[in-house]
């Protein structure tokens, strides 16, 4: 009924597939036309009646967000084509290529272009003129495959870029400045965007940030969690 709202439309249409008792459930985009906060109300909605059903649901979306906490395992598609098909978690920790990695994610994944190195016999990576230092095993997968001093593309999450001090220390990596741009307090997190010559970096932080516009923050790479990918494929490297 034109009466309705949309969340109640969504509902009637939910009720209407579950008296047929089907096998599976095919939503395309179902939440896109709903606003913000119905949207979030209706996607719990719909993963409790999953998990009350016992019965697969195919859901199409665009909104990683809705992939990321509503799946159980999750296709990424591009053109047709299967990018990568694993968990949500899997997908955001290992990505298959630069696609997938910034498909996953928000606010999305930094991609930063740099070469690796050799210094007394260990690879790095190199940006800014900062060399970050690999573990043994990653530097070797990267060596074997004919990556001495070739540029590739780095990929950093922004909780795994800090300028505090004790993850800084923690992580034991060099820093290099950036200047801060723009500064989003969301309440129990933050999220700062900062430029790097040409690159544009966002690192998020736990509550909220005495970073101000046009500060030149010093930053560091958590060397552990860093992707790595081939600059002409995309595919991905570590």
């Amino acid at each position: 009924p034109k009466a309705l709202s949309g969340g109640q439309r969504q509902r009637v249409a939910l009720g209407r597939a579950i008296v047929r008792d089907p096998n599976v459930f095919l939503m395309d985009e179902p939440l896109s036309n709903l606003e913000a906060k119905l949207r979030v109300q209706m996607r719990t909605e719909i993963s409790k009646l999953h998990q009350r059903l016992e019965t697969t649901f195919i859901y199409v979306t665009h909104d990683q967000t809705e992939a990321m906490t509503m799946g159980t395992r999750i296709v990424v598609m591009k053109d047709g084509l299967i990018q990568q098909v694993d968990t949500p978690q899997n997908i955001y920790d290992n990505p298959a290529n630069m696609f997938v990695a910034g498909f996953i994610g928000s606010p999305q994944i930094n991609f930063l272009n740099g070469r690796v190195v050799v210094k007394n016999g260990d690879a790095h990576l190199e940006y800014d003129s900062v060399l970050i230092p690999l573990s043994k095993e990653k530097g070797r997968i990267l060596l074997e495959r004919g990556y001495e001093r070739k540029e590739v593309v780095i990929g950093v999450r922004p909780e795994n870029i800090s300028y505090e001090e004790e993850l800084i220390t923690k992580w034991g990596t060099p820093t290099f400045n950036a200047k801060a741009e723009v500064t989003e307090v969301m309440g129990a997190e933050s999220y700062i965007y900062l430029s790097k010559n040409t690159d544009e970096i966002t690192i998020r932080v736990n509550g909220s940030s005495t970073i101000r516009p046009n500060d030149m923050v010093p930053l560091a790479f958590n060397s552990e969690k860093i992707h790595v990918f081939d600059k002409e494929t995309e595919e991905t490297l570590l």
